[in-house]
């Protein structure tokens, strides 16, 4: 069972995984570099703990004790008891669920393990998508609509940066995911274990999401690039197809998030 510490000063030091996490520039850095993310919130604190991640402590406001009172049972990490008032003045922010946790990050596997070993056959890959609002909602297109793994660009977002565990409710916890080391040269990794790379792209001369659907490739990924700019020149020449999704109405491309939604129910198997 873990210990209820009450704690009254903002300057506690045991408070210092929670200190300044609406300053995303310093977070981006030392979340990755201390090996620990923020999971806020009841639904996505469960989530985490369920998905195997080790709790460093827990910041709850009174009234939310005696709601994850069975979490604390089970978890020897320290759960800090505050004020609304002091979680705010640590964390620059107002915590409207109340409940905050530090939690561990695990090793990444390396690309090939995790096309060896967990990436079935359907996967996507993420180019420097940088907005972690859109990089959470995409995890949970991904989670919701069968993707089998997510590989990232070196200049991807952080995925279990506060915001995009939120917007992502949790799935960032049940997608495995990686990160590439060298891209676009490692697309030739995915052909090595058998993948279709297939780049969303506007090119004229790209085939429908609908047509690359009705081939049933066996094994795909799928290629998504940044917000406005879309993929690199690198990664369409490095890519076996270019597809498109039909528009309409003189609109000319969709939200990265938006996007990958239609191409993985576009695919599903």
């Amino acid at each position: 069972m873990a210990d209820l510490i009450t704690v009254e000063d903002p300057d506690d030091p045991r408070l210092s995984d929670y200190t300044g996490l609406t300053d995303v520039e310093l977070r981006r850095k030392r979340e990755p570099a201390e090996g620990l993310f923020i999971a806020e919130g009841e639904k996505v604190i469960r989530r985490a703990r369920d998905a195997g991640y080790e709790m460093r402590s827990m910041l709850l406001s009174a009234k939310w004790v005696d709601v994850m009172k069975d979490v604390i049972d089970e978890i020897p990490a320290p759960v800090y008891a505050v004020s609304p008032e002091l979680a705010e003045r640590v964390t620059g922010y107002h915590v409207h669920r109340g409940a905050l946790a530090s939690m561990q990050r695990k090793p990444l596997p390396t690309a090939g393990e995790l096309l060896t070993h967990r990436a079935g056959r359907r996967v996507v890959i993420f180019e420097d998508i940088v907005d972690h609002a859109n990089l959470g909602a995409a995890f949970r297109n991904a989670a919701a609509l069968g993707i089998d793994a997510v590989f990232l660009t070196p200049r991807c977002a952080d995925p279990l940066y506060r915001r995009s565990v939120k917007v992502s409710m949790g799935a960032v916890f049940s997608v495995p995911w990686t990160r590439l080391e060298s891209w676009p040269k490692d697309a030739e990794l995915f052909r090595q274990h058998g993948f279709t790379t297939a780049a969303l792209c506007l090119a004229e001369n790209s085939i429908s999401v609908d047509e690359l659907a009705a081939r049933r490739i066996e094994k795909l990924a799928l290629m998504l690039g940044t917000e406005g700019e879309g993929l690199s020149t690198d990664a369409l020449r490095a890519a076996d197809e270019w597809v498109r999704i039909p528009m309409a109405a003189g609109v000319d491309s969709l939200n990265v998030a938006a996007a990958s939604a239609v191409a993985f129910y576009a695919t599903r198997p």
